[in-house]
């Protein structure tokens, strides 16, 4: 009988984990008619980048919302911040753009270009005015052809 119970315990420990693990998270949210590049960039952003960065388009929300929680590691939210695909495939590349938390070449080859592409296209998206980190609001020049 007590192994029985073992077994049963072990296995009801088990059962919660899976449940609470799930606790949390959001879904990836762009649309079907985004690019298949697109569609794999926010897979990979939620999967590689959330920790850090908050987006709500791939379930992000990895960014401090108050100052005062503010973290080291917490990078910016992408939601208020417009970000163009170069930009984004330089801190992809060289671990951010002061490179000083970010890991280098945290994807790499076209899933980097994935990547970029997806925040290039819905970064900025919750602000009406969406400005950089040094003021004005930002216009990206259309992504390489093929990224």
């Amino acid at each position: 009988m007590p192994l029985r119970r073992l077994i049963l315990l072990a296995l009801l420990l088990v059962s919660a984990a899976a449940v609470l693990s799930a606790c949390g998270s959001e879904p990836v949210d762009v649309p079907s008619s985004a690019s298949a590049s697109v569609q794999n960039g926010a897979k990979l952003f939620a999967a590689r980048c959330s920790g850090c960065h908050t987006m709500d388009i791939a379930g992000a929300q990895g960014s401090a919302t108050k100052v005062s929680d503010r973290e080291r590691v917490d990078g910016p939210n992408l939601n208020k911040r417009k970000v163009c695909y170069d930009n984004a495939l330089y801190a992809l590349r060289n671990g951010g753009a002061s490179g000083a938390i970010m890991p280098e070449n945290i994807v790499v080859g076209q899933d980097a270009k994935d990547v970029a592409a997806f925040i290039d296209e819905y970064s900025g998206k919750s602000a009406s005015n969406p400005a950089s980190p040094s003021g004005p609001a930002v216009t990206c020049p259309p992504p390489p052809a093929g990224s």
